[in-house]
């Protein structure tokens, strides 16, 4: 079996994964990086998106080498994206779930721009416990009600357990406002990649209907019962997805 490297999500953190990792097969190997901003400080000095790329690509190298199955959700599916068009050969598939590739339009990238920095300067200034109330309140979670309590609360933990300053500078650099438009080099992927979405999500269902459509040796997978977040909300299919995927 290949070696696993899984990036969580924004606010989430490497055991966030740990419910998939239980339901995996014995003695897969797995890497679970930190993503920029996430966790105690002092945070990686990467002040672009592409940094933060490319230092996630050589933790992969130096870990493992080639040959591992990439894995990245939401914010760390976007990551996953910037490293398998800036790092070709690095690994030998991807999952991706929960993924965009950017957004083209730059009247809409600046909206976003303008999000995300709105969405910093609270995390300064209100706390992160008002932040984690709004962020929960996105429809994008609302399918999270089904999710069993002792899961939601141990997630909700995970957020609060951040420094603001952390998140707000992962918002900055990380966002999908700062994330350069990867679209058309989606055709230039040579790994086989999967683009995975909740059944429930049908945003993200339609990007990668959308992604995979434009993407050489690539599918798209939706995951029944799922909204956004389906490693937290569906970790049993998610784990036999990838078992099958490296089968």
């Amino acid at each position: 079996m290949r070696p696993l490297v899984l990036l969580h999500g924004f606010t989430g953190g490497p055991t966030g994964w740990d419910d998939v990792a239980r339901l995996l097969g014995p003695g897969r190997h797995l890497v679970r990086p930190v993503l920029m901003g996430h966790g105690p400080a002092p945070w990686p000095s990467a002040v672009s998106f592409d940094d933060e790329v490319d230092r996630l690509a050589e933790v992969v190298r130096t870990s493992l080498g080639p040959g591992a199955h990439l894995v990245g959700y939401s914010l760390g599916g976007r990551m996953a994206l910037g490293m398998l068009v800036r790092h070709p050969g690095l690994v030998a598939r991807a999952t991706l779930i929960g993924a965009s590739p950017g957004l083209s339009d730059p009247d809409a990238r600046a909206i976003r721009r303008r999000e995300d920095e709105a969405r910093a300067r609270s995390l300064e200034v209100e706390g992160l416990a008002p932040f984690v109330d709004s962020w929960e309140r996105l429809p994008l979670f609302d399918s999270q009600s089904s999710v069993p309590d002792a899961r939601r609360r141990a997630h909700r933990a995970q957020r609060l357990a951040h420094d603001p300053a952390g998140l707000a500078r992962s918002l900055r650099v990380c966002g999908l406002g700062a994330m350069p438009d990867l679209s058309a080099a989606l055709a230039r992927i040579e790994v086989p990649v999967t683009f995975v979405a909740g059944a429930q999500d049908p945003k993200f269902r339609a990007l990668a209907r959308s992604m995979a459509s434009s993407t050489p040796h690539s599918t798209h997978r939706e995951i029944p019962g799922s909204g956004h977040d389906v490693v937290l909300e569906r970790p049993g299919p998610l784990a036999s997805l990838l078992e099958e995927l490296d089968a």
